[in-house]
């Protein structure tokens, strides 16, 4: 449920509010806008608890919901989450582009893709030092080697780095290199390290599971809010589906479905949402028309050679092809490109 807070409502009166609701094992997280401040209260409720707590000073009103995502939900917080990376904005009225290889591989190769995004107009550069993989004789990462090469290629381009983070033991050491940590699909409902990387000030990128629904996802972002980290933003990049042509089958309608119901900003991955180099930029094109905050891409300076993920990457041409065919999409539902 939220609480209402008057107008006029005193400093004194939110904290005793806050107080009291701890001391009630409750959770209170405070959204205070132009003309309302409204607490969302996490907990354990009880149908006496609306007349209790609207008759503590300072309140207007209590608002009971039944949706379990309560702190990423509009009720709580109908203004859109806006998230300051350095001088980038995500979630604002440009459409942000994060770009760069799926995996580091060698220093020399990062530094080429990184050059090469940021000059097509790229605003953020992506790159796994630790990689998940299926198999486990698959290619997972030069670890603590790649997280140095990120940090150099961020020194010589200026871009933010976002890479992924696999385990709370590694948490700490991801956010010392990385701009903005990633929890890839496979750990989306790894309820550890969501609540680790939920205690840190850094932004959070939450991609969604190979097979969640809508209200696992948002429950999932629900964990790292709940922590107090409000630096949120969610991934579509394609969920397991009976058609194999592709990898992963792109779900476009979860953009407007999140704008509708969440105030989090939401990026498009149609690298690994299709698994084809061919089909990035089209879906790419009909993210931005469906209202996504950002795009996600793979680039590799020679996808055929790549160690990861080479048949989903552009190589240098065909990013800059994208750029150039998503900046009229974006105008033409009054956005623009970062």
């Amino acid at each position: 449920m939220f609480i209402v807070m008057h107008q006029g409502h005193t400093e004194r009166e939110l904290a005793d509010i806050l107080e009291q609701l701890a001391h009630m094992g409750f959770a209170g997280h405070v959204s205070q806008g132009v003309e309302r401040t409204v607490v969302g209260v996490v907990g354990q409720t009880f149908p006496e608890l609306k007349e209790t707590l609207e008759m503590w000073p300072g309140v207007e009103e209590v608002v009971p919901i039944s949706k379990p995502h309560k702190l990423s939900g509009r009720e709580f917080q109908p203004k859109d989450t806006v998230i300051k990376v350095g001088d980038v904005t995500i979630g604002g009225e440009s459409v942000v582009v994060i770009a760069g290889p799926c995996a580091v591989e060698t220093e020399d190769m990062l530094l080429e893709a990184a050059r090469a995004v940021k000059a097509a107009g790229a605003s953020i550069l992506r790159g796994g030092a630790f990689k998940p993989s299926t198999s486990p004789y698959s290619f997972r990462g030069l670890g603590m080697d790649g997280l140095k090469f990120l940090a150099q290629a961020s020194r010589e381009t200026g871009m933010p780095i976002i890479t992924e983070v696999m385990s709370p033991q590694d948490v700490e050491l991801v956010s010392r290199y990385s701009d903005i940590l990633q929890v890839g699909t496979r750990n989306m409902q790894n309820f550890a390290l969501l609540d680790e990387v939920g205690k840190t000030k850094k932004p959070v990128m939450l991609k969604r599971g190979l097979s969640a629904t809508i209200q696992e996802w948002l429950l999932s972002a629900e964990y790292i809010l709940a922590q107090g980290n409000r630096q949120v933003m969610l991934c579509e990049r394609g969920i397991r589906t009976f058609e194999t042509f592709t990898r992963n089958t792109m779900d476009i309608s979860a953009i407007p479905i999140i704008k509708k119901l969440s105030h989090l900003p939401i990026i498009a991955d149609p690298s690994h949402g299709t698994g084809k180099w061919y089909l990035v930029t089209p879906m790419s094109m009909a993210a931005v028309a469906a209202g996504a905050d950002g795009l996600m891409i793979e680039v590799h300076p020679s996808p055929e050679h790549a160690l990861k993920d080479g048949a989903q990457s552009l190589n240098f041409n065909n990013f800059q092809q994208l750029m150039s065919r998503v900046i009229p999409v974006a105008a033409s539902v009054g956005r623009k490109m970062a």
